[in-house]
Protein backbone atom coordinates (compact mmCIF):
# COMPACT_ATOMS: atom_id res chain seq x y z
CA UNK A 1 0.00 0.00 0.00
CA UNK A 2 1.30 3.73 -0.64
CA UNK A 3 2.65 5.09 2.51
CA UNK A 4 0.76 8.22 3.41
CA UNK A 5 3.98 10.38 3.32
CA UNK A 6 3.81 10.01 -0.80
CA UNK A 7 1.06 11.76 -0.57
CA UNK A 8 2.17 15.28 -1.35
CA UNK A 9 -0.83 16.85 0.17
CA UNK A 10 0.03 14.99 3.71
CA UNK A 11 3.21 15.33 3.78
CA UNK A 12 2.91 19.20 3.45
CA UNK A 13 0.16 19.66 5.56
CA UNK A 14 1.82 22.27 7.58
CA UNK A 15 2.21 24.35 4.54
CA UNK A 16 -1.80 24.17 3.37
CA UNK A 17 -2.42 25.29 7.15
CA UNK A 18 -0.38 28.41 6.94
CA UNK A 19 -2.29 28.94 3.36
CA UNK A 20 -5.03 29.02 5.12
CA UNK A 21 -4.55 31.25 7.58
CA UNK A 22 -2.74 33.53 5.72
CA UNK A 23 -5.43 34.00 3.58
CA UNK A 24 -7.99 35.24 6.75
CA UNK A 25 -5.44 37.03 7.76
CA UNK A 26 -5.22 38.82 4.82
CA UNK A 27 -8.95 39.58 4.40
CA UNK A 28 -8.77 40.57 8.34
CA UNK A 29 -5.76 42.80 7.32
CA UNK A 30 -8.02 44.18 4.16
CA UNK A 31 -10.51 44.99 6.36
CA UNK A 32 -9.00 47.37 8.62
CA UNK A 33 -7.29 48.80 5.83
CA UNK A 34 -10.83 49.71 4.10
CA UNK A 35 -12.80 50.10 7.57
CA UNK A 36 -10.63 50.50 10.45
CA UNK A 37 -9.81 48.28 13.44
CA UNK A 38 -12.38 46.18 14.16
CA UNK A 39 -13.91 42.44 13.99
CA UNK A 40 -14.39 41.56 10.25
CA UNK A 41 -16.52 38.62 11.19
CA UNK A 42 -19.07 40.55 12.77
CA UNK A 43 -20.61 41.18 10.11
CA UNK A 44 -22.51 38.86 7.92
CA UNK A 45 -21.49 40.48 4.68
CA UNK A 46 -17.95 40.29 5.47
CA UNK A 47 -18.53 37.26 7.52
CA UNK A 48 -20.09 35.41 4.31
CA UNK A 49 -17.07 36.77 2.04
CA UNK A 50 -14.89 35.13 4.02
CA UNK A 51 -16.20 32.22 4.24
CA UNK A 52 -16.56 31.88 0.74
CA UNK A 53 -13.00 32.81 -0.26
CA UNK A 54 -11.92 29.88 2.40
CA UNK A 55 -14.09 27.61 0.59
CA UNK A 56 -12.75 28.72 -2.81
CA UNK A 57 -9.32 27.98 -1.08
CA UNK A 58 -9.81 24.66 -0.13
CA UNK A 59 -11.36 23.71 -3.07
CA UNK A 60 -8.34 24.98 -5.51
CA UNK A 61 -5.40 23.80 -2.75
CA UNK A 62 -5.55 19.80 -3.89
CA UNK A 63 -6.48 20.78 -7.78
CA UNK A 64 -3.52 23.72 -8.04
CA UNK A 65 -0.40 21.24 -7.53
CA UNK A 66 1.51 23.47 -5.91
CA UNK A 67 3.12 21.67 -2.85
CA UNK A 68 5.32 19.51 -4.75
CA UNK A 69 9.31 20.43 -3.58
CA UNK A 70 7.74 23.39 -2.07
CA UNK A 71 11.31 23.08 0.76
CA UNK A 72 13.50 23.17 -1.86
CA UNK A 73 12.16 25.76 -4.24
CA UNK A 74 13.80 28.94 -4.76
CA UNK A 75 12.01 32.50 -4.39
CA UNK A 76 11.20 32.75 -8.11
CA UNK A 77 9.31 30.17 -8.17
CA UNK A 78 7.99 30.47 -4.65
CA UNK A 79 6.14 33.61 -5.92
CA UNK A 80 4.65 32.22 -9.09
CA UNK A 81 3.22 29.10 -7.00
CA UNK A 82 1.38 32.06 -4.32
CA UNK A 83 -0.03 34.08 -7.30
CA UNK A 84 -1.20 31.22 -9.11
CA UNK A 85 -3.17 29.92 -5.61
CA UNK A 86 -4.26 33.34 -4.84
CA UNK A 87 -5.13 33.97 -8.24
CA UNK A 88 -6.84 30.73 -8.85
CA UNK A 89 -8.94 31.08 -5.08
CA UNK A 90 -10.04 34.70 -6.22
CA UNK A 91 -11.42 33.35 -9.25
CA UNK A 92 -13.26 30.50 -8.13
CA UNK A 93 -15.03 33.04 -5.45
CA UNK A 94 -16.15 35.79 -8.27
CA UNK A 95 -17.59 32.74 -10.15
CA UNK A 96 -19.68 31.24 -6.93
CA UNK A 97 -20.63 34.56 -6.39
CA UNK A 98 -21.59 35.41 -9.80
CA UNK A 99 -23.45 31.96 -9.61
CA UNK A 100 -25.30 32.67 -6.84
CA UNK A 101 -26.29 35.97 -7.57
CA UNK A 102 -24.33 37.70 -4.72
CA UNK A 103 -21.57 39.54 -6.78
CA UNK A 104 -22.88 42.92 -6.61
CA UNK A 105 -23.19 43.02 -2.70
CA UNK A 106 -19.41 41.49 -2.10
CA UNK A 107 -16.92 44.15 -1.41
CA UNK A 108 -14.50 44.11 -4.53
CA UNK A 109 -11.71 46.42 -2.30
CA UNK A 110 -12.16 43.54 0.12
CA UNK A 111 -11.19 41.18 -1.80
CA UNK A 112 -8.73 43.00 -4.03
CA UNK A 113 -6.66 44.09 -0.49
CA UNK A 114 -7.08 40.28 0.53
CA UNK A 115 -5.39 39.64 -2.80
CA UNK A 116 -2.62 41.94 -2.72
CA UNK A 117 -2.23 41.68 0.89
CA UNK A 118 -2.12 37.73 0.85
CA UNK A 119 1.29 37.52 -1.24
CA UNK A 120 3.65 39.02 1.14
CA UNK A 121 1.96 37.66 4.39
CA UNK A 122 1.95 34.39 3.04
CA UNK A 123 5.51 33.84 1.29
CA UNK A 124 6.76 35.20 4.94
CA UNK A 125 5.16 32.42 6.76
CA UNK A 126 6.29 29.65 4.12
CA UNK A 127 9.58 31.16 4.49
CA UNK A 128 9.90 30.80 8.29
CA UNK A 129 8.52 27.47 8.05
CA UNK A 130 10.74 26.26 5.22
CA UNK A 131 13.48 27.10 7.26
CA UNK A 132 12.39 25.45 10.80
CA UNK A 133 11.87 22.30 8.75
CA UNK A 134 14.94 22.48 7.36
CA UNK A 135 16.65 23.56 10.65
CA UNK A 136 14.70 20.24 12.17
CA UNK A 137 15.08 16.47 11.70
CA UNK A 138 11.53 16.53 9.96
CA UNK A 139 13.03 16.14 5.80
CA UNK A 140 15.26 13.12 7.32
CA UNK A 141 11.79 11.62 9.19
CA UNK A 142 9.65 12.16 5.85
CA UNK A 143 12.12 10.84 3.63
CA UNK A 144 10.99 7.30 1.76
CA UNK A 145 13.57 4.55 1.98
CA UNK A 146 14.71 3.22 -0.72
CA UNK A 147 16.33 0.57 -2.87
CA UNK A 148 18.57 0.82 -6.03
CA UNK A 149 18.80 -2.18 -8.19
CA UNK A 150 20.98 -1.51 -11.29
CA UNK A 151 24.04 -2.29 -12.75
CA UNK A 152 27.68 -1.66 -11.91
CA UNK A 153 28.02 0.47 -14.99
CA UNK A 154 24.85 2.54 -14.21
CA UNK A 155 25.48 2.86 -10.68
CA UNK A 156 27.40 6.22 -10.06
CA UNK A 157 25.15 8.06 -13.15
CA UNK A 158 22.24 6.54 -11.00
CA UNK A 159 23.32 8.10 -7.71
CA UNK A 160 24.44 11.35 -9.35
CA UNK A 161 21.03 11.81 -10.33
CA UNK A 162 18.82 10.35 -7.74
CA UNK A 163 21.26 12.53 -5.18
CA UNK A 164 21.38 15.70 -7.22
CA UNK A 165 18.68 17.87 -5.50
CA UNK A 166 21.00 18.06 -1.88
CA UNK A 167 19.66 16.92 1.45
CA UNK A 168 16.30 18.26 0.65
CA UNK A 169 14.94 15.22 -1.07
CA UNK A 170 11.53 13.22 -0.50
CA UNK A 171 14.05 10.03 -0.23
CA UNK A 172 17.16 8.68 1.07
CA UNK A 173 18.92 5.45 -0.93
CA UNK A 174 19.56 2.99 2.42
CA UNK A 175 21.07 0.14 -0.28
CA UNK A 176 22.67 -0.40 -3.84
CA UNK A 177 21.76 -3.76 -4.97
CA UNK A 178 24.05 -4.58 -8.36
CA UNK A 179 23.29 -6.93 -11.12
CA UNK A 180 26.30 -7.99 -12.43
CA UNK A 181 28.36 -8.76 -9.29
CA UNK A 182 29.03 -11.02 -7.13
CA UNK A 183 31.51 -9.38 -4.66
CA UNK A 184 31.06 -5.51 -4.94
CA UNK A 185 32.05 -3.07 -2.76
CA UNK A 186 30.72 -2.93 0.81
CA UNK A 187 29.66 0.89 0.47
CA UNK A 188 29.24 3.59 -1.98
CA UNK A 189 31.05 6.37 -1.01
CA UNK A 190 31.43 4.88 2.39
CA UNK A 191 27.55 5.66 3.04
CA UNK A 192 25.18 3.43 1.03
CA UNK A 193 25.94 -0.37 1.73
CA UNK A 194 26.12 -2.40 -1.79
CA UNK A 195 25.19 -5.71 -2.19
CA UNK A 196 24.91 -8.82 -4.65
CA UNK A 197 22.01 -9.70 -6.52
CA UNK A 198 20.59 -12.72 -4.85
CA UNK A 199 19.26 -13.83 -1.80
CA UNK A 200 21.10 -11.71 0.45
CA UNK A 201 19.72 -8.84 -1.45
CA UNK A 202 15.68 -9.88 -1.29
CA UNK A 203 16.41 -10.87 2.76
CA UNK A 204 17.50 -6.86 3.75
CA UNK A 205 14.57 -5.95 1.84
CA UNK A 206 12.38 -7.78 3.38
CA UNK A 207 13.60 -7.85 6.82
CA UNK A 208 15.06 -3.83 6.51
CA UNK A 209 13.29 -0.82 6.78
CA UNK A 210 12.33 -0.38 2.72
CA UNK A 211 9.75 1.52 1.78
CA UNK A 212 10.69 1.40 -2.11
CA UNK A 213 12.46 -0.20 -4.62
CA UNK A 214 13.79 1.56 -7.85
CA UNK A 215 14.44 -0.88 -10.69
CA UNK A 216 17.41 0.87 -13.35
CA UNK A 217 17.80 -2.15 -15.73
CA UNK A 218 20.67 -2.06 -18.25
CA UNK A 219 19.46 -2.75 -21.64
CA UNK A 220 20.87 -6.31 -21.43
CA UNK A 221 20.03 -7.59 -18.35
CA UNK A 222 16.54 -7.95 -17.14
CA UNK A 223 15.76 -8.29 -14.08
CA UNK A 224 14.22 -12.17 -12.98
CA UNK A 225 10.21 -11.77 -12.95
CA UNK A 226 10.65 -14.60 -9.75
CA UNK A 227 12.42 -11.17 -8.00
CA UNK A 228 10.12 -8.77 -8.91
CA UNK A 229 6.91 -11.03 -7.52
CA UNK A 230 8.91 -11.72 -4.53
CA UNK A 231 8.75 -7.42 -3.88
CA UNK A 232 5.40 -7.30 -5.10
CA UNK A 233 4.32 -10.16 -2.65
CA UNK A 234 6.21 -8.45 0.39
CA UNK A 235 3.77 -4.92 -0.61
CA UNK A 236 6.60 -3.06 -1.29
CA UNK A 237 6.46 -0.46 -4.32
CA UNK A 238 8.42 -1.03 -7.20
CA UNK A 239 9.48 1.80 -9.43
CA UNK A 240 10.55 1.16 -13.13
CA UNK A 241 12.37 2.49 -15.79
CA UNK A 242 10.98 -0.18 -18.00
CA UNK A 243 7.38 -1.47 -19.44
CA UNK A 244 7.56 -4.59 -16.94
CA UNK A 245 4.61 -3.96 -14.78
CA UNK A 246 2.46 -5.87 -11.92
CA UNK A 247 -0.41 -4.06 -9.66
CA UNK A 248 -1.41 -0.63 -9.48
CA UNK A 249 0.81 1.20 -11.40
CA UNK A 250 1.53 5.57 -11.64
CA UNK A 251 4.06 7.56 -13.43
CA UNK A 252 6.01 9.51 -11.11
CA UNK A 253 9.45 11.63 -10.89
CA UNK A 254 12.26 9.93 -8.63
CA UNK A 255 14.94 12.61 -8.90
CA UNK A 256 15.37 13.22 -12.75
CA UNK A 257 13.63 10.10 -13.89
CA UNK A 258 10.44 9.36 -15.14
CA UNK A 259 9.33 6.22 -13.61
CA UNK A 260 6.51 3.72 -13.60
CA UNK A 261 5.27 2.84 -9.84
CA UNK A 262 3.65 -0.39 -9.15
CA UNK A 263 2.09 -1.63 -5.80
CA UNK A 264 -0.17 -4.30 -4.57
CA UNK A 265 -3.02 -1.27 -3.88
CA UNK A 266 -3.16 2.09 -4.51
CA UNK A 267 -5.28 4.38 -2.58
CA UNK A 268 -6.87 7.58 -3.76
CA UNK A 269 -5.24 10.98 -2.38
CA UNK A 270 -8.93 11.81 -0.62
CA UNK A 271 -9.15 8.69 0.64
CA UNK A 272 -5.90 8.93 2.55
CA UNK A 273 -6.75 12.08 3.57
CA UNK A 274 -9.76 11.19 5.14
CA UNK A 275 -8.12 8.38 6.76
CA UNK A 276 -5.29 10.34 8.87
CA UNK A 277 -7.67 13.08 9.76
CA UNK A 278 -10.24 10.33 11.31
CA UNK A 279 -7.18 9.06 13.26
CA UNK A 280 -5.99 12.47 14.38
CA UNK A 281 -9.65 13.06 15.78
CA UNK A 282 -9.52 9.21 17.27
CA UNK A 283 -6.05 10.02 18.74
CA UNK A 284 -6.85 13.13 20.19
CA UNK A 285 -10.36 11.55 22.05
CA UNK A 286 -8.72 8.38 22.78
CA UNK A 287 -5.69 10.34 25.17
CA UNK A 288 -8.30 12.56 26.83
CA UNK A 289 -9.85 8.80 27.72
CA UNK A 290 -6.52 7.17 28.33
CA UNK A 291 -5.76 10.44 30.55
CA UNK A 292 -9.12 9.56 32.60
CA UNK A 293 -7.96 5.52 32.97
CA UNK A 294 -4.65 6.33 34.25
CA UNK A 295 -6.79 8.11 37.73
CA UNK A 296 -7.96 4.11 37.73
CA UNK A 297 -5.09 1.97 36.38
CA UNK A 298 -2.08 3.38 37.81
CA UNK A 299 -2.93 2.87 41.40
CA UNK A 300 -4.46 -0.47 40.94
CA UNK A 301 -1.22 -2.05 38.91
CA UNK A 302 1.28 -0.43 41.28
CA UNK A 303 -0.53 -2.11 44.20
CA UNK A 304 -0.25 -5.56 42.48
CA UNK A 305 2.74 -4.94 40.91
CA UNK A 306 4.85 -1.99 41.67
CA UNK A 307 7.14 -0.37 39.01
CA UNK A 308 6.30 1.17 35.78
CA UNK A 309 2.34 1.61 34.71
CA UNK A 310 3.06 1.83 31.36
CA UNK A 311 4.83 -1.28 28.88
CA UNK A 312 6.66 0.31 26.28
CA UNK A 313 7.66 -2.12 23.78
CA UNK A 314 9.93 -1.43 20.03
CA UNK A 315 7.40 -3.26 17.63
CA UNK A 316 8.04 -3.22 13.40
CA UNK A 317 5.70 -0.56 11.80
CA UNK A 318 5.04 0.45 8.13
CA UNK A 319 7.97 -1.36 5.82
CA UNK A 320 9.70 -2.28 8.48
CA UNK A 321 9.86 1.20 10.34
CA UNK A 322 10.57 0.76 14.26
CA UNK A 323 8.58 2.33 17.11
CA UNK A 324 7.98 2.21 20.50
CA UNK A 325 4.64 1.24 21.33
CA UNK A 326 3.00 2.50 24.65
CA UNK A 327 0.38 0.19 26.19
CA UNK A 328 -0.95 -0.09 30.26
CA UNK A 329 1.09 -2.85 31.88
CA UNK A 330 -1.01 -6.16 32.71
CA UNK A 331 1.85 -8.27 33.26
CA UNK A 332 4.77 -8.90 36.09
CA UNK A 333 7.36 -7.09 35.31
CA UNK A 334 9.62 -10.15 34.25
CA UNK A 335 7.05 -11.62 31.79
CA UNK A 336 10.20 -10.66 28.96
CA UNK A 337 12.26 -12.87 30.27
CA UNK A 338 9.73 -15.76 31.77
CA UNK A 339 8.11 -15.80 27.51
CA UNK A 340 10.84 -18.46 26.44
CA UNK A 341 10.48 -21.06 29.48
CA UNK A 342 6.11 -20.99 27.61
CA UNK A 343 6.83 -20.94 24.29
CA UNK A 344 5.69 -24.43 23.82
CA UNK A 345 2.15 -23.76 25.20
CA UNK A 346 2.03 -20.89 22.33
CA UNK A 347 -1.45 -21.16 20.17
CA UNK A 348 -0.02 -19.71 17.33
CA UNK A 349 1.72 -22.11 14.87
CA UNK A 350 5.57 -21.51 14.00
CA UNK A 351 5.76 -19.36 16.53
CA UNK A 352 5.20 -15.83 14.06
CA UNK A 353 2.89 -14.68 16.84
CA UNK A 354 2.53 -15.64 20.89
CA UNK A 355 -0.84 -16.33 22.41
CA UNK A 356 -1.06 -18.27 25.35
CA UNK A 357 -4.78 -19.54 26.76
CA UNK A 358 -4.40 -19.04 30.50
CA UNK A 359 -0.62 -16.62 30.70
CA UNK A 360 0.16 -17.02 34.42
CA UNK A 361 2.64 -13.56 33.51
CA UNK A 362 -0.51 -11.85 33.47
CA UNK A 363 -0.84 -9.19 36.79
CA UNK A 364 -2.90 -11.81 39.66
CA UNK A 365 -3.55 -14.38 37.10
CA UNK A 366 -2.74 -16.76 40.38
CA UNK A 367 -6.51 -15.75 41.69
CA UNK A 368 -9.42 -17.60 40.36
CA UNK A 369 -12.83 -17.15 40.29
CA UNK A 370 -15.45 -20.13 41.17
CA UNK A 371 -14.81 -21.57 37.34
CA UNK A 372 -10.98 -21.51 37.68
CA UNK A 373 -10.81 -17.99 35.66
CA UNK A 374 -8.35 -16.07 36.71
CA UNK A 375 -9.57 -12.50 37.93
CA UNK A 376 -6.37 -10.26 38.58
CA UNK A 377 -6.17 -6.69 37.55
CA UNK A 378 -4.23 -7.41 34.74
CA UNK A 379 -6.99 -10.32 33.51
CA UNK A 380 -9.58 -7.15 33.87
CA UNK A 381 -7.43 -4.80 31.80
CA UNK A 382 -6.62 -7.26 28.78
CA UNK A 383 -9.85 -8.60 28.71
CA UNK A 384 -12.16 -5.11 28.25
CA UNK A 385 -8.76 -4.17 26.09
CA UNK A 386 -8.47 -0.93 28.34
CA UNK A 387 -4.57 -2.32 28.02
CA UNK A 388 -4.44 -0.97 24.46
CA UNK A 389 -6.03 2.69 25.10
CA UNK A 390 -2.70 4.36 25.29
CA UNK A 391 -1.72 3.45 21.56
CA UNK A 392 -3.98 6.22 21.25
CA UNK A 393 -0.71 8.45 21.43
CA UNK A 394 1.04 6.32 18.67
CA UNK A 395 -1.94 6.63 16.18
CA UNK A 396 -1.82 10.68 16.89
CA UNK A 397 2.22 10.67 16.93
CA UNK A 398 1.21 8.64 12.96
CA UNK A 399 2.90 5.26 14.01
CA UNK A 400 -0.48 3.49 14.13
CA UNK A 401 -3.54 4.44 12.46
CA UNK A 402 -6.64 3.24 13.80
CA UNK A 403 -6.92 0.41 11.45
CA UNK A 404 -5.00 -1.55 10.14
CA UNK A 405 -2.69 -4.90 11.12
CA UNK A 406 -1.25 -5.62 14.68
CA UNK A 407 2.36 -4.50 14.80
CA UNK A 408 4.85 -7.79 15.16
CA UNK A 409 7.82 -7.33 17.25
CA UNK A 410 10.76 -7.41 16.39
CA UNK A 411 11.32 -11.35 17.00
CA UNK A 412 8.65 -12.17 14.89
CA UNK A 413 9.54 -9.82 12.57
CA UNK A 414 12.72 -11.28 11.86
CA UNK A 415 10.61 -14.78 11.53
CA UNK A 416 8.74 -13.29 8.25
CA UNK A 417 8.69 -14.79 4.29
CA UNK A 418 8.35 -13.06 1.87
CA UNK A 419 4.82 -13.41 1.51
CA UNK A 420 4.32 -12.47 5.18
CA UNK A 421 5.75 -8.69 4.67
CA UNK A 422 3.02 -7.70 3.08
CA UNK A 423 1.20 -7.17 6.41
CA UNK A 424 3.56 -4.21 6.67
CA UNK A 425 3.00 -2.57 3.80
CA UNK A 426 0.10 -0.19 5.17
CA UNK A 427 0.56 1.58 8.65
CA UNK A 428 -0.27 -1.06 11.88
CA UNK A 429 -3.47 -0.23 13.26
CA UNK A 430 -5.51 -0.54 16.95
CA UNK A 431 -7.55 -3.11 15.33
CA UNK A 432 -8.15 -4.22 11.96
CA UNK A 433 -10.31 -7.33 9.79
CA UNK A 434 -8.13 -10.13 11.68
CA UNK A 435 -9.17 -8.34 15.28
CA UNK A 436 -12.88 -8.64 14.36
CA UNK A 437 -12.95 -11.87 12.50
CA UNK A 438 -12.58 -14.27 15.61
CA UNK A 439 -8.68 -13.49 16.64
CA UNK A 440 -8.64 -15.76 19.49
CA UNK A 441 -10.13 -18.95 17.37
CA UNK A 442 -7.36 -17.95 14.55
CA UNK A 443 -3.92 -20.32 15.42
CA UNK A 444 -2.69 -20.22 12.01
CA UNK A 445 -0.63 -17.33 10.77
CA UNK A 446 -0.83 -17.99 7.16
CA UNK A 447 -4.64 -17.31 7.53
CA UNK A 448 -3.77 -14.19 9.54
CA UNK A 449 -1.87 -12.87 6.48
CA UNK A 450 -4.19 -13.82 4.33
CA UNK A 451 -6.88 -11.21 6.13
CA UNK A 452 -4.04 -8.92 6.33
CA UNK A 453 -3.44 -9.07 2.86
CA UNK A 454 -7.08 -8.85 2.09
CA UNK A 455 -7.79 -5.71 4.07
CA UNK A 456 -4.46 -3.71 2.43
CA UNK A 457 -5.64 -4.57 -1.34
CA UNK A 458 -9.40 -3.60 -0.69
CA UNK A 459 -9.15 -1.13 1.68
CA UNK A 460 -11.22 1.86 1.77
CA UNK A 461 -12.88 4.43 4.14
CA UNK A 462 -15.91 2.37 4.08
CA UNK A 463 -13.98 -0.60 5.61
CA UNK A 464 -12.49 1.02 8.00
CA UNK A 465 -16.10 2.42 9.57
CA UNK A 466 -17.07 -0.56 9.36
CA UNK A 467 -14.19 -2.69 10.98
CA UNK A 468 -14.45 0.68 14.00
CA UNK A 469 -18.00 -0.03 14.78
CA UNK A 470 -17.97 -4.10 14.46
CA UNK A 471 -14.81 -3.60 16.92
CA UNK A 472 -17.08 -1.30 19.37
CA UNK A 473 -19.14 -4.43 19.94
CA UNK A 474 -16.67 -6.89 20.85
CA UNK A 475 -14.46 -5.44 23.76
CA UNK A 476 -16.88 -6.28 26.82
CA UNK A 477 -18.52 -9.61 25.41
CA UNK A 478 -15.14 -11.19 23.86
CA UNK A 479 -12.14 -8.91 24.13
CA UNK A 480 -11.85 -9.36 20.83
CA UNK A 481 -11.34 -5.83 19.93
CA UNK A 482 -8.06 -4.05 18.99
Amino acid sequence: MRKLSDNVLLRHWDFILLDILSLQAAFWLGFWLLNGPGYPYAEESYRYQAGVLAFSQLVVIPACGGYNGIVRRDWSDEIAAVLKLMGLTLLVALVYLFLVHRSVSASRLQYGFTAVLYVPVNLLLRSLNKQRVRASRLIEHNQRTLVLITSSALMEEAMEKLYEEGDVRDFRVVAIVLLDEAEPAPFWHGQVPILPFGEDALRFICHGYVDEVFLLQPEDQLVPKSFVDSLMEMGINVNYNNSLMEGFAEIRRLGRYEVLSSSSHYAPTGQLLVKRLMDIAGGLVGCLLTGVLFLFLAPAIWLQSPGPVFFVQERVGQNGKRFRMVKFRSMYLDAEKRKADLEAQNRVQDGMMFKLTDDPRIIGSEKKDKNGKPRGIGNFIRRTNLDEFPQFYNVLKGDMSLVGTRPPTVDEWKKYDVRHRIRMSGKPGMTGLWQVSGRSKITDFEQVVALDRYYIEHWTIGMDIRIILKTLSLPFRHGEAF
